[in-house]
């Protein structure tokens, strides 16, 4: 049974997806992968916070590209249906999907998880193409370019061992062995990646420098994508009575395309029309447990900042450098807050900083009340007349109040 090589699970849990009663129609942004098939822009990386649909889009794509079944009646109706494209490339390439955060049962070394990768690509390569069960190969790309066939390869949390901290030492091995894989070869019809973190640049360039990456900070054709757009959100309304579309907006809205449309927290609105009830659907994992981990760096740095947007006022900076994987902790204010924009925890729109929305805003809150800030959480919890004080230096107004 194959494990990575034309499996039917994209296919299975994307005929889930769309059978739900929540479903949102995001098969446009296949006419622009496939544009990218067998050009010099195959290798496209695409990193969003958690909870943006990722995972959704993922399966969707290896659902409409995989051969090994028709999945005709999952498409023809949606968006992608309607495009010049969707005949030429719908269910015509092998399919490899790769997801990384799966760790070997037996064994805990970076040895034991790249073994299990390679293993699974070899094992079912070798089943489907049985002429090359007992030939000897030095790496994989050999016997990939052996089949003389192409492969699409769709690949999940590419990040998640710089995200959880595995395997710290061998983390440049680690994007020499995707590079190894990926880069330059003719078996390579498509690399489709993503995960939240971007990728670590070294110096000029990055073993992985053939990817074009689309983040939270720079994404000029797919962020639409993944969170929902206005009008996405007021469909989705009108299939419930429960909540309003005012009610939606105050809670998850704040998140804005390059043009400035409006986007919306995917997951959490779903969740709240799913529960009849708007509230915070943030989930804290690890080094997730994300405005604690990210403010502690440096308070000093941006304590005055964090006061303003708590205070709902959005800050002007000027965020050039990405947060990406393997980097060390944040130290500075601009490293801090590019972070906590990578993350999802802040949006950053046209040079402007700000708390996207009510869920995030009830997190700050409740992250400020922690007595590691101290000074910061009084500051909040205090009068208008603090946070007046505090914008325009008066330190003795602040000290006074902040010491009552």
């Amino acid at each position: 049974m194959a494990v990575c090589l034309n499996t039917e699970s994209a296919k299975k849990i994307f005929n889930i997806l769309v059978h739900d009663k929540y479903f949102v129609d995001k098969s446009g942004i296949i006419n622009i992968i496939n544009e990218r098939i067998n050009s010099t822009n195959r290798y496209v990386c695409v990193t969003k916070p958690r909870r943006f649909g990722k995972t959704s889009v993922l399966n969707m794509l290896g659902a409409y590209y995989c051969k090994a079944y028709n999945s005709k009646e999952l498409f023809e109706n949606l968006k992608i249906g309607r495009s010049e494209t969707y005949q030429a490339h719908l269910n015509q390439y092998n399919v490899i999907n790769l997801c990384l955060n799966d760790l070997p049962d037996a064994g805990n070394t970076y040895e034991d998880y790249i073994e299990l990768i390679k293993g699974s690509i070899e094992d079912d390569i070798k089943e489907a193409y049985p002429e090359l069960k007992d030939r000897k190969f030095r790496k994989i790309s050999e016997l990939l370019t052996a089949t003389q066939d192409q492969f699409i390869f769709i690949i999940d949390e590419w990040d998640y061992i710089f995200s959880h901290e595995l395997y710290v030492e061998h983390h440049s091995a680690f994007l020499e062995f995707l590079r190894n894989l990926l880069k330059d070869r003719p078996y390579v019809a498509l690399a489709y990646m993503t995960g939240v973190l971007p990728i670590k640049k070294y110096s000029t360039g990055s073993a992985l420098n053939m990817f074009k990456e689309y983040t939270m900070l720079k994404d000029p054709f797919f962020e639409e994508y993944f969170g929902f757009t206005e009008s996405e959100v007021e469909a989705l309304c009108e299939r419930q009575s429960a909540l309003t579309m005012a009610e939606i907006s105050d809670w998850y809205n704040g998140y804005q395309t390059k043009s400035g449309a409006r986007l919306y927290n995917p997951r959490s609105v779903v969740c709240a029309l799913e529960d009849a009830a708007c509230q915070s659907y943030w989930t804290r994992t690890g080094k997730m447990d994300e405005i604690l981990f990210f403010l502690k760096y440096n308070i000093s740095e941006v304590r005055d900042d964090v006061v303003r947007m708590v205070n709902g006022t959005p800050v002007r900076i000027d965020i050039q450098k990405e947060y990406s994987a393997g980097q060390e902790n944040p130290a500075t204010k601009k490293d801090i807050f590019s972070a906590m924009i990578i993350y999802g925890l802040l949006s950053y729109h046209d040079g402007m900083l700000r708390i996207p929305n009510k869920e995030l805003m009830m997190e700050f809150e409740a992250a400020l009340e922690d007595d590691d800030f101290g000074y910061v959480a009084e500051l909040v919890r205090n009068s208008d007349e603090v946070l007046d004080a505090t914008l325009e230096k008066k330190g003795d107004t602040c000290l006074s109040v902040c010491a009552e």
